[in-house]
């Protein structure tokens, strides 16, 4: 068996309904009967995708752009209450 150790900054694992991101990963890749197998291992978090409604939404509600809204809602994970709020605050500041 055949074992090599991959260099990697970060790992995402995207699926329907999350995203799995292993930080400061260790990858293991080893070829059993002509197939490779990887292990990963490292700090596991998770992130869920901001859908096409909820970023028009807070849009509407807060009048800021795309890349903010998007900004705003991956630093808040997803809490569209706070977003929302957080965005007007900063509106108001300037």
């Amino acid at each position: 068996m055949n074992v090599q150790q991959i260099p990697a900054d970060v790992v995402i694992i995207k699926s329907k309904s999350k995203n799995i991101i292993i930080s400061n990963p260790e990858i293991m890749l080893a070829n059993m009967m002509g197939r490779d197998i990887y292990q990963v291992t490292g700090e596991v978090s998770e992130s869920f995708p901001i859908s096409e409604d909820d970023i028009k939404m807070v849009m509407d509600k807060t009048g800021k752009d795309r890349d903010t809204v998007v900004k705003k809602l991956e630093e808040l994970d997803n809490d569209l209450a706070k977003a929302i709020l957080e965005l007007k605050e900063a509106g108001k500041k300037k």
